[in-house]
C-alpha cells in the first residue's frame, strides 16, 4: 500500500506509550500518533482515548527519510461546525427569555412566601 502525506487511512493500534500510540496501517507499515495528535483537548494519558486493538482513522502528517511515519487522529476527522451569528443571536434570545421567566417565577415565589409569614 503506497502512503503519501495527507492521506487518511484506517489502522489498528498496536502499542500505547506515554508519548503516543503506534498504529499499523498495513502488514509492512506502522506509524506513530504523537500524544499531541490524539485529541483536540489536553491528553494526559493516551489510554483515556485509545487502547491496543482499537481501529482508528488517521491522517498521514509526515513520511521521514528514515522510514518513520507521523500520524494524527485529531486531523483525520473534520472540525466541528462553527456557530453562525444567527445561531448565537437565537441562543441569546432564548437565554434572555429564560432569565425573564425565571425572575418572574422567583418574584412570585418570594411574594407567596412573604404572604405566608404574615
Amino acid at each position: 500500500m503506497a502512503i503519501a502525506e495527507g492521506d487518511i487511512c484506517t489502522g489498528v493500534v498496536t502499542g500505547v506509550t506515554k508519548f503516543g500510540a503506534f498504529v499499523k496501517l498495513d502488514e509492512q507499515t506502522t506509524g506513530l500518533v504523537h500524544i499531541s495528535e490524539v485529541a483536540d483537548t489536553f491528553v494526559k494519558e493516551v489510554t483515556d482515548y485509545i487502547n491496543v486493538g482499537d481501529e482508528v482513522k488517521v491522517k498521514v502528517l509526515s513520511l521521514g527519510a528514515d522510514g518513520k511515519i507521523g500520524l494524527s487522529i485529531k486531523k483525520a476527522v473534520p472540525p466541528p461546525p462553527q456557530h453562525t451569528a444567527a445561531q448565537n443571536e437565537r441562543f441569546e434570545n432564548k437565554l434572555a427569555e429564560f432569565m425573564k421567566n425565571s425572575n418572574e417565577k422567583l418574584s412570585q415565589l418570594k411574594k407567596h412566601q412573604e404572604g405566608r409569614r404574615r
